[in-house]
Order: C-alpha cells, then structure tokens, then sequence
C-alpha cells in the first residue's frame, strides 16, 4: 500500500500547507498532521549538491520518518530516500506489523541494493564506491517508538518533568552517534580489529576510521566494506586503495524501542549539522518555548545564528554566502519535529487524519523547487 500510493502523494507534497524556499538556501514545511499530532521540516544547504535527504509519511496506523545525511555525494542518501520506507513497509506487512527485525532488514535490504548500484555504475562512476550516507529513522506505530541509526544523525526526546502540560521538558537522547571521536564507539571499531593498529588514526584535527571518515556505520561506503572494491583497476584509476583484511565500517543499525508515555511530549531528529551547534537540551528548549508553525525553521535558524557568531558573522552575512563556499562555514541540517499530542487517539481523530499524507524535502534547494523535488528523484537511481 505504501509504495502505490506514495508516489502520487509525492507529487503534491508541500502544496499549500506553508512550504517555502529561498534564495538563502532554507527550505521549510511550517505544519503539517501525522496521526498523533503534528510535523514540521526545515532543510538548509549549504554543500555545492545538498548530500541530506529527509521526508515522513503517514498513515492512520504509523507515521514513519527518515533523516539521511549523506557524504561524499549525494547519491547514497537519495538512494535510500526512494528505497528505505517501502523496504520498512513490505517488511512490516509481511511480519505483521513494526518490529526491530523488520527494521534490520529494511536496512540491510536498502543496503544490499545499493551495493548492486555501485557495482552496476562502477564502470562509468567509480567514486560511487565512496559514497555513503547517515541513516536515522523514527517509526510509531501503536504508540511505540522505534529509533533505528547508522552514522551521527540524532533523535532525542523532549520529556515532560510531570504530566501536566505546562511542566518543565527535559531533553532525552534515543539514538547512538556512530562517531570514532566518541571514546567507546572508537575503542569498539578497535576491539574488532585488533590486528589493525591503524584502523583509528588522528588526523586533521579528530579521528578518523583509516584516516578517511569519522562515522563508523553506513549505507554504502562500499570501499570500506568490501575490500575486493580496493584491488580493482578500474576504482584504483581514480581513488587510493585503502589497505584493509575485513570491512572497517557496517550498516548494522542500532534500534532503540520505547512505549510512548504521557509525558513525552517531542520528537526532534536532525543531521549532525544541527547538533554541531546547538546541545540536546538547546533545541529541546526552542521548541517547548515557541510556537508549532515553523518550528523545524527556528531550529535551523538558531544553528545558523550560532555557526555565524563562532566566525564572529551576522546571520545575513551567512545567508549571502553560496553553496559550495558555505560548507566552510556550517553543513547541511536536516530537521524533522514530531509532536506527540495523543497516544490513544480518539475515534473522532482517527477520521480526521484517517489520509495518507507524505512529505519530502527538494532535492537540492538552489535548484529544484519543493513542487519538482519529486520528478528530480526519479533521475537519480
């Protein structure tokens, strides 16, 4: 059901429900239902191809959302933008229903095609091989949260302190940062590979798996999965071989499942380019502290205040800045704001959000507006 009915609602995501983009490089989606409360997305660019990728579906049994922060290119985390959530569902279905099982295998299902992508295009694409992406997604479905990730994107809940409505939110992280500068994720990568004095190097100012990338878990980043990608002629024309016996990186997922509780009041998943500037508790307090409409918007907003006062900048001075250029400056942040208002809904609501409704952000915000990001995706893969 999901994958028939997904495309047509692509084509008119975005329309009329406060959507916009600029020339600044921010595109936003104020408010939109999903059927336990509301949504709102916000996407900055700054990368010369913007490498995030995210969207939500909905439906009156689950709402499903994805985050991919990709690296290297854009092409791993759109690949997993048109293949992931049709994997979670035919999973899902199959199984009856959401698990953590079905979860692993959506990820290890998206990752197992795109490997054959690489393999197919490597003739004609060789660096594809290098290319990879972050991977966070949040499910709920009869009120349980699923949180499933690879890489450093992040989800964490906003808590009430009571179950009043008006009581203080304290900040709650669900996911793990898959990142070597993290003292135990780096003594891990290096606990499975203990022949390999060179698995974690320093470099260039953090850690680094085989002094190349920080994340340690992914979709794609074939080169560092499969070593026989290493010896062949054809990749070696363009990228140095990285001498390795065993894959350095995996796209096994960590999942975390929740009861959704009274008090757990948001949702915030975003790339790590938010989490680079503001803390958990930061964006936990922007959001408790302002309105719905537009509240992924004012996250980015914030990040991009604070990227510009460390370069001691005018937030209208980073606007100006291009794409490309701007990277030096702050990364792509993808933002998705859950709100979760009832977790017993009503039969009432039920048929008021009892649609299909799907969102995505544009593929590249400089160049494809949000009415034809949908067309531009199916170029891709």
């Amino acid at each position: 059901m999901l994958r028939s009915c997904y495309r047509p609602l692509e084509r008119c995501f975005g329309l009329r429900c406060g959507a916009g983009g600029g020339g600044d490089g921010l595109w936003h989606m104020d408010l939109k239902p999903h059927a336990s409360g509301d949504y709102s997305i916000a996407v900055v660019q700054a990368n010369s191809n913007l490498e995030d990728q995210g969207q939500v579906f909905t439906s009156p049994s689950a709402t499903y959302v994805g985050v991919y922060d990709g690296h290297g290119g854009p092409e791993a985390s759109r690949f997993v933008n048109n293949h992931l959530f049709p994997y979670l569902h035919k999973f899902a279905t199959e199984q009856g229903g959401l698990s953590p099982d079905v979860i692993k295998k959506a990820f290890s299902a998206t990752e197992d095609e795109f490997l054959r992508l690489v393999k197919r295009s490597l003739p004609v694409m060789p660096q594809i091989a290098s290319v990879g992406s972050c991977c966070l997604v949040g499910a709920i479905s009869d009120d349980v949260l699923y949180v499933a990730n690879l890489g450093d994107s992040r989800a964490v809940l906003g808590r009430r302190v009571s179950e009043s409505k008006r009581s203080a939110v304290v900040a709650e992280r669900l996911s793990t940062d898959h990142n070597v500068g993290d003292e135990q994720v780096r003594k891990e990568v290096e606990a499975l590979h203990p022949d390999d004095a060179h698995v974690v190097v320093y470099t260039r100012g953090v850690w680094r798996i085989k002094g190349i990338i920080q994340v340690s878990r992914s979709i794609g980043d074939v080169y560092l999965k499969k070593p026989e990608f290493n010896r062949d002629p054809i990749y070696q024309q363009f990228l140095n071989p990285v001498p390795m016996k065993r894959p350095v990186m995996t796209a096994e997922p960590s999942i975390i499942t929740r009861n959704l509780k009274p008090q757990d009041s948001f949702l915030i998943f975003a790339s790590d380019g938010l989490w680079e500037q503001l803390s958990d508790e930061a964006a936990v307090e922007i959001v408790f502290k302002n309105p719905r409409a537009g509240i992924a918007k004012r996250l980015v907003r914030a990040a991009l205040h604070e990227a510009a006062k460390k370069r001691e900048m005018r937030y209208d001075d980073i606007k100006k800045i291009e794409k490309g250029v701007r990277r030096h400056f702050h990364d792509d942040i993808t933002v998705i704001v859950v709100y979760l208002d009832h977790h017993k809904s009503s039969s009432k609501h039920k048929i008021k959000h009892s649609t299909l409704g799907s969102t995505r952000a544009p593929v590249d915000i400089f160049s494809v507006s949000a009415d034809d990001a949908e067309q531009g995706l199916h170029h891709i893969v």
